[in-house]
C-alpha cells in the first residue's frame, strides 16, 4: 500500500514541475494538456523524448496504481522517464539560480528517492517475517 501511495505522489509532483524561458512560462501539467491536444491534431509535432518518456513514465506509475502489488519495474521505469524531464529542469533551475524551477521539481525528487529507499530497503523482522504490506519475504 506504501509503494502505491508513493507511486501516486510521484505522478501529481511530477505534473507541478515548473518552466519558464523568456515572455512564457507553465506549468507541466498545462504543458501536458497542450501536448494531448496536439497529440490528435498533428502528432509529428510531438514526437519527441523529452515529451514521450514522461509520458511513459506517467503512464508506467499509473499502471501499478491498479496492480495488487505495484510491479518495482514498472515503478523503476516510471521514476527513471519521469526523472529525465525532471531532474533535468531541476539542474537547469540551479544552474540558472531560478529558485521558483528548482523549487517546483524539489518535491519529485523527495518523493523519488523516498520511493527507491522504500523498494530497496532490507526488511529489519520486526513484522514477524512480513513486509510491510503482509506479504512473506524470504530471509
Amino acid at each position: 500500500m506504501k509503494l502505491k501511495i508513493l507511486n501516486a505522489l510521484l505522478i501529481v509532483t511530477s505534473l507541478f514541475g515548473y518552466l519558464e524561458w523568456p515572455n512564457n512560462s507553465a506549468f507541466l501539467w498545462q504543458a501536458e494538456l497542450d501536448l494531448i491536444a496536439k497529440l490528435f491534431s498533428d502528432p509529428v509535432s510531438v514526437l519527441h523524448p523529452f515529451t514521450l518518456l514522461p509520458m511513459l513514465g506517467q503512464i508506467a506509475l499509473l499502471v501499478t496504481l491498479f496492480q495488487t502489488t505495484p510491479s518495482r519495474a514498472l515503478t523503476i521505469a516510471g521514476i527513471v522517464c519521469l526523472g529525465l524531464l525532471l531532474f533535468f529542469i531541476f539542474a537547469i533551475g540551479l544552474l540558472s539560480v531560478n529558485i521558483r524551477v528548482t523549487l517546483s521539481t524539489l518535491p519529485f525528487v523527495v518523493v523519488a528517492i523516498l520511493t527507491i529507499w522504500v523498494m530497496f530497503r532490507k526488511p529489519s523482522g520486526r513484522n514477524g517475517g512480513t513486509s510491510d504490506d503482509g506479504s512473506r519475504y524470504s530471509s
